[in-house]
């Protein structure tokens, strides 16, 4: 039947929600699904891998490639800048994939705002998955044993903000049991295939066949 035309998928989630985990399925479980290789200034972590991780830059570079327009979306966290590129979305369309955009809700409008404006020729499908309370978001940071006590309280401050935002988005997905959070990921992106806007061309085809007969 060939493929649905590709869109974009933003998904959004404080940290320790699970989202890692959760996409990871995702991936693993849909054909055709590809996460986004943001730019950043971050320096690299062991074993991360330019270009596949991350595109590493400088910030000069970074601050130089937005101020042409170079990026989709991009975001100060924590000090250090983060982008989406245009080209690396581009690329990702011409390939028919449909791609994962793990940003937060400050690049998820900017996102939207593009795909409005006639940016970018994606449609775009917006998830945010929430963990099912504070309190179990602060037991899991703390239970990662990842950060200190300084960090796990800035990881819930930028929580507290991340979630506030929920109504910008298509679809919430509550974290709360992780075997049911995975099948309702695939069954949403599964089900977005299946739009009428995007099985027209195929419904098409198959009209033309009867009108042939």
């Amino acid at each position: 039947m060939g493929h649905h035309p590709p869109f974009l998928i933003i998904i959004s989630a404080p940290s320790g929600a699970g989202k890692t985990t959760l996409l990871r399925h995702l991936i693993a479980q849909v054909p055709g699904v590809r996460f986004s290789v943001s730019t950043t200034t971050r320096p690299p972590r062991a074993g991360e891998r330019d270009g596949v991780d991350y595109f590493f830059v400088d910030r000069a570079t970074f601050l130089q490639r937005r101020d042409q327009g170079a990026f989709l979306e991009w975001a100060e966290v924590f000090g250090n800048f983060y982008g989406t590129s245009k080209e690396f979305v581009a690329q990702t369309q011409a390939a028919g994939d449909d791609l994962i955009l793990d940003i937060d809700w400050q690049g998820a409008r900017q996102v939207v705002e593009q795909v409005r404006a006639g940016g970018v020729a994606m449609a775009v499908v917006s998830i945010a998955i929430l963990p099912p309370s504070r309190a179990a978001l602060g037991e899991r940071l703390v239970g990662r044993g990842l950060d200190d006590p300084a960090v796990i309280e800035r990881r819930m401050q930028a929580a507290q903000r991340e979630v506030s935002h929920w109504r910008e988005y298509d679809y919430l997905l509550i974290n709360d049991d992780l075997a049911q959070a995975r099948e309702n990921l695939v069954a949403i992106i599964r089900a977005e295939r299946l739009r009428r806007e995007r099985m027209a061309g195929h419904a098409e085809r198959i009209q033309a066949t009867f009108a042939a007969g």
